[in-house]
């Protein structure tokens, strides 16, 4: 095999035209000269250029940063159970059956120093809540003046304020509470904005925001809160929140609607299904929309009517048994039917049983 080395004619040397053939000299003398300079714009070979040396990498000689490394497992001090939603779910109802398996952690396997129980990762210590009350009021300090308060509600109380978390259907869930501590790293308060199921009851909202974050509610206007850090709110010394990996399974809980009603027979819990399926909605509601004054309505509603329906067209399965449940314990009623998105409500016979003795106690007045 033949190895073909770079070659470049010489610069200086010189051709003489051969007097025997002086045309065949001279045609070879100018392809010499083109050839020349072609050689010198692009050679037909060129030297091939060394490899790169690979760059040493800086860190591999360094030893680990061991600081930055979170400790396994996590410990936190937080003096309440670890839950995807606190606003959202009843810890006193106990589910019948899991759809996954307890032993899958959503905080990650071996990344928490807590059990988790399919619904709650409890605390492993005895919470003094004396000291948790004193060390929270030590945070929040001295309470902010009218002047005070009025800045910072100006400040945050727009919809364009770049300090926002939105509050869905889960309602206060366990890593909003890590969005609140980064917003107040570098802002004194931050605005929350509520919609879906959770506006039924905001004041069970403020209450577990308040307990779960450690800082207080200084303004409220229908589903728009400020959520305020405190004076002496420090954010490196901010509590160790384990952040959820990923939404766990909602468990199994007990049937909501009976097939037939406490205090009613079968045939008579049928009647009030269809009467409640034929009356007019009490409301509409939208999909994420702003429930504050529902459970008003239905109250007012079943001071005259024993049955009421609300339209929830376009709000989801899944929302309509959630606001059913709610509203079984707020107004409270009977949920007696979920149907085509449509809820149908039972005031029950507490009522009746109460107007029966209010007339009765009125006509022993009466006689006397």
């Amino acid at each position: 095999m033949l190895k073909l080395l770079p070659w470049r004619p010489s610069p200086h040397k010189t051709l003489t035209l051969d007097p025997a053939k002086p045309f065949s000299s001279l045609s070879r003398f100018l392809s010499h000269s083109l050839s020349e300079d072609q050689y010198e714009d692009d050679p037909p070979f060129s030297p091939v250029s060394k490899p790169p040396k690979p760059k040493k990498n800086k860190t591999q000689n360094k030893d680990p940063d061991t600081k930055n490394e979170p400790t396994r497992p996590l410990k936190s001090d937080l003096p309440f159970d670890f839950s995807y939603s606190y606003s959202e779910t009843n810890p006193k109802v106990e589910p019948i059956a899991f759809r996954e398996s307890p032993k899958f952690s959503p905080f990650g396997p071996g990344r928490l120093d807590r059990k988790w129980t399919g619904t709650v990762a409890p605390t492993q210590q005895e919470v003094d809540l004396n000291r948790v009350a004193e060390e929270r009021i030590r945070v929040l300090g001295d309470p902010l003046t009218e002047e005070e308060v009025a800045k910072l509600v100006e400040r945050y109380r727009h919809s364009d304020c770049a300090r926002q978390i939105n509050m869905g259907k889960g309602g206060v869930t366990h890593n909003m509470l890590d969005d609140i501590h980064n917003h107040w790293k570098r802002a004194e308060a931050v605005r929350i904005k509520c919609l879906g199921v959770p506006t039924l009851d905001m004041d069970n909202v403020c209450f577990h925001l308040e307990d779960k974050s450690g800082g207080k509610i200084v303004y409220q206007h229908i589903n728009v809160l400020i959520l305020y850090r405190g004076r002496n709110y420090d954010p490196k010394n901010r509590p160790v929140i384990p952040v959820m990996l990923w939404k766990p399974y909602t468990p199994i809980y007990p049937k909501l609607v009976k097939n037939v009603a406490d205090g009613l027979t079968f045939e008579e819990t049928k009647e009030l299904r269809n009467r409640g399926l034929n009356s007019p909605p009490v409301m509409k509601l939208t999909r994420n929309g702003v429930y504050v004054n529902v459970v008003d309505r239905i109250r007012e509603a079943f001071k005259t009517e024993e049955v009421v329906r609300l339209d929830c067209t376009h709000v989801g399965t899944s929302d309509c048994k959630r606001i059913g449940v709610k509203l079984r314990d707020l107004v409270p009623c009977i949920p007696l039917l979920f149907k085509d998105e449509q809820i149908v409500l039972w005031r029950g016979k507490r009522d009746q049983e109460q107007d029966s003795k209010c007339r009765d106690r009125s006509e022993k007045f009466a006689d006397a």
